[in-house]
This record gives C-alpha cells, structure tokens and sequence, in this order.
C-alpha cells in the first residue's frame, strides 16, 4: 500500500540546492547523508518531501519530462520575482490557458519548474 510520494532531484552542488529550494517552498531541511539532503514540508502543510542527490553528471541537454509546479496564490509575478532574488530565472513570460496560468522558470542549476495559479 502506497503511503508517500518523496520527489526526488540530482543535484551538482547539492547544498547550494538545499538553500535555494528550502527558500524557495518553505520547506524545511531535516536530513543529510552523504549526498543526499532532504526537505520536509512546513508542519500543517501536506506535500511531497524533497530529496536532493548530489550525482557528478551534468544535467541532460533536453527537456526533461517531469518538473515540478509550484502552485501559488493570484501573484504570480510577485512569486517569479521572489524566486529569481533566490537564483532562479524565467524562460518564459506569463503563459495563460484554459482556467490557469504559468510562468516556466529554472532553478540555479537549470532545473526547470513552473509557478502556477489554478
């Protein structure tokens, strides 16, 4: 029986991606061994813990085919602006569809991952 669902991301230098990601969900650094570090969701809040792996590739040259979205209130620019001030930069402008509306961003190692309101 399923319990859980953790995501887990390769990182370079995976403590650098500890601060960015801990800032940049609200989550809060739990563990650490050897190259792993793991991120927990803020007490009261259900999501996904975060693993980071420190792996020695580089990331692959194309799209990956699962990121993560980062589901936020109306603001989705203020929450852009917020994440770049972490390190993050935008690849997109503002893409709004159907009922929703996003912005494709990268994480400072180019991790792609998109603010999101539903």
């Amino acid at each position: 029986m399923l319990t859980r669902v953790d995501v887990n991301l390769d990182c370079a230098d995976v403590d650098a991606q500890l601060g960015f990601w801990s800032e940049a969900l609200g989550y809060r650094p739990v563990g650490r061994d050897g190259q792993y570090r793991s991120l927990h969701p803020p007490e009261g809040v259900t999501g996904p813990r975060l693993i980071l792996q420190q792996v020695p590739e580089p990331p692959p040259e194309h799209k990956l085919r699962q990121h993560l979205d980062l589901i936020v209130g109306d603001d989705i620019e203020a929450e852009a602006t917020r994440l770049e001030a972490l390190g993050a930069r935008r690849q997109s402008g503002r893409i709004d569809e159907a009922d929703t509306a996003w912005i494709v961003m990268t994480d400072p190692e180019g991790n792609e991952f998109c603010v999101c309101v539903t």
